[in-house]
């Protein structure tokens, strides 16, 4: 097994006792997972696919657009360091999430906005959020936020080791992240 590039912890690896996960999809999959990393909490992060009909698909066959995976992000974090409402609050900023099946120039369903829970809270607060964000977006003129939310941990398959911690690696790889600039509501201050 492969040890995360930063953390030099072993990709893969199931939450420690006390830690949570949670998964994100949020556009091409490289400059989200770096702005999980830099995040004070954070444990490990991998990118990879998520919410298709195709087991352990490859990244060439998601790129096609046909699995229906998105390229996602799944993160480990110690919520007595950082909350769920912190990286949900990262989730709205980081990216444009009324797009459908694009972000900016990256077109297809593969890069469409995603969020899977694995328990009641992470469903609860991500539904809430989308709905203040969407508010909040409606405001500044823009349309309906598309992010799907799906519950219940499903399958996330791994992307190939060359595609993990890319921007770690590859300083000057390419990173589609941009925000809509409209700020999401501010969490309570994290846990010391």
């Amino acid at each position: 097994m492969t040890d995360h590039a930063i953390f030099h912890r072993p990709l893969g690896a199931n939450p420690p006792a006390g830690y949570d996960q949670a998964i994100f999809g949020m556009g091409c999959y490289w400059g989200v997972e770096r702005l999980f990393w830099q995040q004070n909490g954070i444990w490990s992060t991998e990118v990879g696919f998520a919410g298709g009909e195709v087991q352990n698909p490859t990244y060439d066959q998601v790129k096609q657009g046909d699995t229906g995976h998105a390229e996602v992000v799944r993160v480990i974090y110690d919520s007595s360091l950082i909350s769920y409402d912190h990286l949900l609050q990262l989730f709205w900023e980081n990216h444009d999430p009324t797009q459908g099946d694009r972000q900016g120039n990256d077109e297809g369903s593969q890069y469409r906005s995603l969020i899977v829970t694995f328990t009641d809270m992470q469903t609860s607060a991500a539904e809430a959020s989308r709905i203040d964000y969407d508010n909040r977006l409606a405001v500044q003129g823009f349309g309906k936020i598309t992010t799907q939310i799906i519950e219940g941990g499903i399958p996330f398959w791994p992307a190939h080791e060359a595609h993990q911690q890319y921007l770690e690696k590859n300083p000057d790889g390419y990173c589609g992240l941009k925000g809509t600039g409209v700020e999401a509501s501010m969490p309570n201050p994290d846990p010391i």
